[in-house]
Order: C-alpha cells, then structure tokens, then sequence
C-alpha cells in the first residue's frame, strides 16, 4: 500500500469567526453544520488503525473549521495514542492549521514541546486581512493573529503562513512580501480564492479572476528570485523547484493523482479530499471500516484516477506534464465533452511561461552543486 496522510476535521465546520469567503459556508447540511467535536473513542481508533499501517511517517494534518476548538487537553491525548500506538522507528508528524485566536503562552509552549507544525492564517497587512475575516461579533481579528504569531516565536514554535489570495489583496503582491519580510515570517503559501455563488451559480465576488491570479504569481516570482530561494519559501514555488529537480511534486495540487491523503470528520466518516467532501464521496467510517480499506476502496481510487480526465486542451498544452490540470476542485466552470479545465488554466499558462525557463535553471544549478559535493566526498572517503 502507498502511503498516505491523514487530514482531520476534528471540530468539523465549527470556528469561532466568520470569514466572509469561507467555503464551508456552501456545505452540505447533511455533512453537518453547527457544533461539532471528536470523541476520544474515535481519536483513539484513528491513530492506532493509521499507525499500524506502518508508515516510515505517520502524517496527521489538523484542520478545520477552527481545530483549536477541541481544546488543548484533546491533543494532550493525541499525543498519548501517538506514543502508545507508534511502532519502531516511525516518525510522527503533526501539523495545525488555525486562525490563531487560541494561540495563547500555554499552546504555543505544548505545540513547541510536541513538534507541531503550525499554519496560521493571514491575509497581509490589516486593513487587507480584517476586510474578509472578522470574528463572530464582526470585528478584525488582525490584533489577535499579529499577537499569537509573536506568542509562535516567542517559545520557538515552527510556524508558515497561508494566505488567500481574494480580490483585494490580489492586486498587491509587494504590499503582501514586504508585509511578510517586516514580519520577518519567511515560510508563505498562497492560495487563490475562487467560489461559486450559491444563489446564482456564478463566481462568487470575493474571488479572483484568472488575469489578476497570473500577474500575482509573476510578481511574486520576481521578487521570490530576487531574494532567493535560500531565504524566502514559498510553498508553490517549493513543487516547481522540486518537479524540475525530481519530477515531483510537493503539493497535491500539480499532482498527477489525488492519492496523497484521507479526509476524516469529527466522528470518523472519510471523504477523498477536503474539497470533495460531499454525501456521493462519502468513504466510508473508521469506526465500522478499517482505514486501510476505505484508502483502497474502489471509490477512492476512482477519485484519485479522476484528475487524468482532461479536456482536449490540457491534452495539446505543452505545460500538461507540470501541472496535469490543477486541482479538481478548480474544474468547475468550463467544459469540453464533460472534462473540465482549471479554471485558472490560463493564469498557469501564462505564469509557466514566464519563469519555467529560471526554475529549471535553478533546478540544473541545484542538482549540479549536489553532485559536486557527492564526488567531492567520495574523493575524501577515498
């Protein structure tokens, strides 16, 4: 078997603000809304079913909705069935992805203790991150993540920032990396924000367009090239240094299958992806069905196949092999013989053009300088 992450939604939908473009705000009633949390009966049937597949690395990503909702004695047992059920010499690996607003001394001191990878959620600069996402009494929450990202360093907690790209901040992309350089925060993703309207089938109006996703990638590889791959991460970038140095990818996103990772809900249904989590995709529940088998059910893999199903022109693109269509989830407004296209098909297009030719040249240097340094070392051993 292949293995596989876990990306759990402990808390479900559940968060303690209201961003306006959260698209959870479209989730299907019967997948549940409102308040939602985990047991410890199905935590612990999580971990020691995962675990005993017997990956080199067991890999839990926590997610929400707001996962800090669980509360910190939730992961306190986490960490108790990780230790209990791990077995020799395998790595155990726990992110969380949060809103911060629970950041507090005590967290930030358990998540440094534990070896938590955490990513925090910001959209820039505070009159660009309070428009979209406030709290439940309609108030910025800028203040609070400015403060738990001080907390984060404060007691040395591993931290990156995500960032979605709506239509206000699209149009800023230097506002954005001198936002993060002031901040001294070097390790970025950017997502790009685009939901239909549930009322009317269009492109919801927080979203951005193809042309405005384009010219924020360029931008943001100009400056990402100035200051050097050493010295700013960027997430996406990341995958496209590693395609051109491996023919791999680091994100699901230019992956040629959606195999990478399990979803699992609060009380233990599982779905194929955090943005597919709908009643036709419904797996299966750890409680009834062993993990290994809802990952090699025939659902799942049909899933995992669906993202070859590409329209004629990913098929003539010269661009397929690097991003084999983008994520499923963008494939949702144009058709061709039922095969849909990226919606931001043309923003890849036109970013692909403009630096592969610096990334594969960067690649070249890297696995150049690594080979230098392997004959160089076989010569002293000799």
């Amino acid at each position: 078997m292949r293995s596989f992450s876990l990306l759990i939604k402990p808390s479900g939908s559940d968060c303690n603000i209201d961003c306006k473009y959260c698209f959870y705000k479209t989730r299907a009633p019967q997948i549940g809304q409102g308040k939602q949390r985990m047991n410890f009966e199905v935590l612990e049937k999580l971990v020691k079913d995962y675990m005993q597949l017997g990956f080199e690395v067991a890999s839990f990503a926590w997610q929400g909705g707001e996962p800090t909702l669980m509360g910190l004695d939730f992961y306190k047992r986490l960490v108790e069935f990780q230790d209990r059920y791990k077995t020799n010499g395998q790595v155990v690996s726990n992110s969380l992805q949060t809103n911060s607003m629970a950041l507090n001394p005590q967290w930030c001191k358990f998540l440094h203790d534990n070896n938590f990878l955490v990513g925090i959620s910001i959209d820039g600069p505070k009159e660009m991150h309070d428009h979209y996402r406030k709290d439940l009494a309609g108030k910025g929450t800028y203040d609070r993540v400015i403060g738990a990202i001080d907390n984060c360093k404060e007691y040395g907690v591993e931290f990156n920032t995500l960032t979605l790209l709506n239509k206000i901040n699209v149009e800023h992309p230097d506002v954005l990396i001198d936002f993060f350089i002031e901040k001294n925060i070097k390790f970025l993703q950017f997502i790009p924000c685009v939901e239909l309207n549930p009322s009317t089938g269009e492109v919801a109006d927080f979203s951005i367009t193809p042309q405005q996703y384009g010219n924020f990638l360029c931008r943001i590889f100009d400056r990402w090239y100035e200051i050097g791959y050493e010295n700013l991460s960027i997430r996406t970038f990341e995958s496209l240094l590693s395609f051109c140095i491996s023919r791999r990818h680091t994100i699901c996103t230019f992956n040629k299958h959606c195999d990478g990772y399990i979803v699992v809900e609060h009380k233990g249904d599982c779905y194929p992806c955090d943005f597919f989590v709908q009643p036709e995709l419904f797996l299966g529940n750890l409680m009834q069905t062993p993990i290994a088998e809802i990952a090699e059910s025939k659902l799942k893999k049909d899933f995992n196949r669906s993202k070859a199903k590409f329209p004629n022109k990913c098929l003539l693109c010269r661009h397929l092999d690097i991003c084999r269509g983008g994520c499923q989830k963008d494939r949702v407004f144009y058709e061709d013989e039922k095969r849909k296209e990226s919606y931001f098909c043309e923003a890849y297009q036109q970013f692909f053009d403009y630096a592969m030719p610096k990334f594969m040249q960067l690649g070249a240097n890297i696995n150049a300088k690594q080979l230098q340094q392997n004959q160089q070392q076989n010569a002293n051993e000799c």
